[in-house]
């Protein structure tokens, strides 16, 4: 069976993991950090800091049941490509939408879908989403993962993430685990 991994930011990593850990052909996707300067940061030092890394979602996925291109799809309708360093209310780099491609071949899928979603006038402004070669990436610490799923009460979680998957749900039913 051959995987491949997608990393995307877009906003608060528990809203993106919820998301797509409910995609069939997503074996996991992990929340953590990618694209900064600190070795292994912590969630405090990347929300405190300047340590320049994205909130971001580790996919592993299997490209026979669901393609690179399809989690982009996903990824342009979870969350707004048009705030810059911000999705909603969190606000800071961290939060920047981005794709960060781990081949030639996602680099330029990425390119395209761009340039396909912002032309179809999915949203008004123009889109703000980084395209950045992938280096390396931390997982989030343990009480980060799977953090919808175990706080779905949380105010956060019941106000912005719990509503985001509502959404996803009814949009791509025929794509649930």
């Amino acid at each position: 069976m051959n995987k491949e991994v997608a990393v995307l930011g877009a906003g608060c990593y528990w809203c993106v993991e919820g998301i797509y850990n409910l995609i069939n052909g997503v074996d996991k996707a992990v929340s953590g950090f990618t694209g900064g300067d600190v070795e292994n940061p912590t969630y405090r030092q990347v929300c405190d800091t300047d340590t320049k890394h994205a909130e971001v979602v580790e996919i592993t996925f299997d490209p026979s049941i669901i393609t690179y291109k399809e989690l982009l799809e996903i990824f342009w309708n979870i969350h707004n490509p048009t705030q810059l360093n911000r999705q909603g209310n969190d606000v800071g780099t961290q939060y920047r939408s981005s794709i960060f491609y781990t081949s030639e071949e996602q680099k330029v899928q990425a390119e395209e879908s761009l340039k396909e979603h912002e032309e179809q006038g999915l949203y008004e402004d123009k889109f703000v989403t980084t395209i950045e070669p992938f280096d390396k990436f931390w997982a989030a610490e343990d009480n980060h993962q799977g953090y919808y799923n175990e706080n779905p009460d949380q105010p956060y979680c019941s106000a912005v993430v719990g509503p985001k998957i509502s959404k996803f749900k009814s949009k791509f039913k025929q794509i649930l685990k």
